[in-house]
C-alpha cells in the first residue's frame, strides 16, 4: 500500500466507502441539551466541501490555515478539509487570549483563519496586526463584517474530492505546546506521525467497529484527537461532549452505548465524589457495555484508580503517556491487563523504543532516575522556526522528553517528574510527583501540587497547595501528620489551601503556582 492510500484524509474516504450510512460523529451540547449526528458519508462530503472552499481562496499544498474552534463536528470537518488540501492545519487553544493567539499566528503565518463566533472579539482586537491572513471564515450565526460564514460557504461548495498528492514525509499540522512553562513551542507533525498515531492507539486499546468513544478533552491538543484516531481507523462512532458534569458523561455513555472513555484526573475525581455522596447511582444508567477507562496527560495517583475499582471492579483500565512532540499519547503505555503496575506509565508503546539517560546523555542503570528519551514514527519533525530548541530535543532520532523517570525490575517505566520541576533541597533531588502521589492517598484530598520554595539555608523547600474534597475538612496539622510516611527531607515545609490550576489537557500550571506562592515563575535553582 502506498503512502497516498493511507494518510488520514484517505482513511476518512475509506470509512465513507465502507460504512456510508453508519453514524460517524455525534455532538451532544450540555447547555441546550441538543444532539447532532452525521454519517461517514456526510463527514467525508463536508470535508471535501471545505477543502474546495479553501482551494478557491488560493490555499495550496504547504500553506497554513489557522483553526480556532471549540470541540464540535464542524471542528473535525474543518480539520480534515484543511488536511486534504495539503496545507498545514494550525489548531489553537480555545483559552488563548488575543495576544497569545497573535503570537501563534505570527509564527505560523497562515493565509486563512477559520474560527468560532465566540472568538470574534479576540480576533478583532489584533486583526490589523495579523499581516499574513487574507481570509476569515466564521462558524456560527453572528458573522463579523471582516469574515464570511462557514455554513453559507458550505451550502454552495463543490463536493468533488481534491485528491491532492500527499506522502508520509509531508507536513500535516503545526501544533503549539500547552505553554505551562513559558511561551508555546510550535511542533511540526507529518502525515507519517498521524498515521502512526492511528495504528498505535488501536493496538493499545483494541478498538473495533462496535466500540463507541466518548470524547471530552479539547481536540486542538494531540491527546484527545489521537485517542479518537484509534476508533477512526476502524470506523467506529465517536460522541463529542460539549460541557462536562459527571451526570452528563454517564447520560452519554448510557444513551449512546459508550464503551470507551478517556478522562483527566479531575474529571474522575468529580465522578467519584458524586458516587461517594450518593448523588449519582450507577443503577440509573445503562453502563454494562462500558469496557475501558483510560487516563493520561498527568501522573495518575494510584489511590484514585483503586478508588475507581471499588465501583467498577471488572472494567478494563489503561494509562497512556505521551507529549505533543511524540504526536500525543502512546510512546509509553501501561497496557490493558497490567493493573498490578498501576502508578507506572507503562512499557514502550507499539513500535516505540526508549532509553533513560543522565545529563551527559549516558544510559543510567535500571532503577536510577534519568531523562526519558523515545524513538519511533511519532516523533515530530522539528520545533518550527526554532533550530536551537530542535537540536536540544532531537538527537540521532531520539526525542529527549524532559520527563524524569525510573525503570523497575520488570521493565515498567515510572514517571518521576518534569526535569525542570525537580526540587533541590539541601543537595537532595525531590520529585514533586512523588509528594503529590503520596498526598493523594489522603481521603480528604481532591487535588494537590508540590512546588519548590526558595530557602536561604537549603536552597529550596517543598511547598504544597492542597484542594480539599467539598464537604470534608483538612488541617495543616493533619497534612503534616499524614506526611510522616514520607522521608523527612521530602516532607512539605509550607502548606497552602486552594484550587490547583490546570490547563485544558490536565497538566498542573506550575508557573502560575510558583508566581502566586513564591513570586517566581520559573523553578528556583542555585
Amino acid at each position: 500500500m502506498s503512502d497516498i492510500q493511507i494518510h488520514i484524509g484517505e482513511i476518512l474516504a475509506r470509512n465513507a466507502r465502507m460504512y456510508p450510512d453508519d453514524i460517524a460523529l455525534v455532538e451532544r451540547i450540555a447547555a441546550t441539551k441538543t444532539r447532532i449526528e452525521i454519517t461517514w458519508k456526510d463527514f467525508d462530503e463536508r470535508a471535501n466541501k471545505f477543502s474546495n472552499i479553501l482551494m478557491e481562496k488560493g490555499i495550496k499544498k504547504g500553506d497554513k490555515v489557522a483553526h480556532w474552534m471549540q470541540n464540535s463536528i464542524d471542528w473535525l470537518i474543518a480539520y480534515f478539509g484543511i488536511v486534504r488540501t495539503g496545507a498545514w492545519v494550525v489548531p489553537l487553544n480555545f483559552r488563548f487570549i488575543a495576544e497569545e493567539m497573535k503570537y501563534c499566528v505570527d509564527v505560523a503565518e497562515p493565509s486563512v483563519f477559520v474560527f468560532d463566533e465566540e472568538f470574534t472579539d479576540r480576533i478583532g482586537a489584533v486583526k490589523e496586526q495579523l499581516a499574513t491572513v487574507r481570509s476569515y471564515i466564521c462558524v456560527g450565526k453572528n458573522i463579523p463584517a471582516f469574515a464570511e460564514s462557514f455554513h453559507a460557504l458550505m451550502e454552495k461548495a463543490d463536493v468533488t474530492p481534491l485528491n491532492t498528492p500527499l506522502t508520509f514525509t509531508d507536513p500535516c499540522g503545526l501544533y503549539f505546546t500547552s505553554g505551562t512553562t513559558g511561551q508555546p513551542k510550535p511542533i511540526l507533525l507529518t502525515h507519517n506521525n498521524m498515521a502512526n498515531a492511528c495504528i498505535v492507539e488501536n493496538v493499545h486499546h483494541r478498538q473495533t467497529k462496535e466500540d463507541v468513544f466518548i470524547l471530552i478533552p479539547p481536540l486542538y491538543h494531540t491527546g484527545a484527537k489521537m485517542h479518537w484516531f484509534g476508533h477512526f481507523i476502524v470506523g467506529s462512532k465517536a460522541v463529542i461532549l460539549r460541557g462536562f458534569s459527571p451526570e452528563w458523561v454517564f447520560e452519554a455513555i448510557s444513551e449512546e452505548g459508550g464503551t470507551v472513555l478517556w478522562c483527566l484526573v479531575p474529571w474522575v475525581q468529580d465522578i467519584l465524589i458524586k458516587l461517594d455522596k450518593g448523588e449519582m447511582k450507577l443503577s440509573d444508567y445503562k453502563i454494562d457495555q462500558w469496557r475501558l477507562l483510560h487516563m493520561g496527560a498527568q501522573p495518575i495517583p494510584p489511590a484514585l484508580v483503586k478508588h475507581w475499582r471499588k465501583y467498577f471492579p471488572t472494567m478494563q483500565y489503561d494509562t497512556s503517556f505521551g507529549l505533543s512532540e511524540s504526536t500525543g499519547p502512546g510512546c509509553v503505555d501501561l497496557r490493558i491487563g497490567n493493573e498490578h503496575k498501576i502508578g507506572a506509565i507503562g512499557l514502550p508503546g507499539f513500535n516505540w523504543e526508549y532509553k533513560v539517560v543522565d545529563d551527559d546523555g549516558s544510559i543510567v542503570p535500571r532503577g536510577t532516575p534519568g531523562e526519558l528519551c523515545v524513538r519511533g514514527n511519532g516523533v515530530m519533525r522539528e520545533y518550527y522556526k526554532n533550530p536551537e530548541a530542535t537540536a536540544k530535543a532531537l538527537k540521532d532520532g531520539w526525542l529527549f522528553t524532559g520527563d524524569m523517570v525510573r525503570v523497575d525490575e520488570d521493565g515498567f517505566i515510572w514517571i518521576v517528574d518534569r526535569k525542570k520541576d525537580v526540587i533541590i533541597s539541601g543537595g537532595e533531588n525531590i520529585f514533586p510527583a512523588e509528594v503529590e502521589d503520596f498526598l493523594h492517598t489522603h481521603p480528604a484530598v481532591k487535588d494537590v501540587a508540590a512546588i519548590g520554595m526558595p530557602d536561604e539555608r537549603l536552597g529550596e523547600i517543598v511547598a504544597v497547595v492542597v484542594d480539599i474534597i467539598p464537604g470534608k475538612t483538612l488541617t495543616e496539622e493533619e497534612i503534616l501528620k499524614h506526611c510522616e510516611g514520607l522521608m523527612k527531607y521530602k516532607r512539605p515545609r509550607k502548606i497552602f489551601f486552594g484550587e490547583i490550576p490546570r490547563n485544558p489537557t490536565g497538566k498542573i500550571e506550575k508557573v502560575k503556582l510558583r508566581k502566586k506562592y513564591t513570586g517566581r515563575g520559573e523553578a528556583f535553582k542555585l
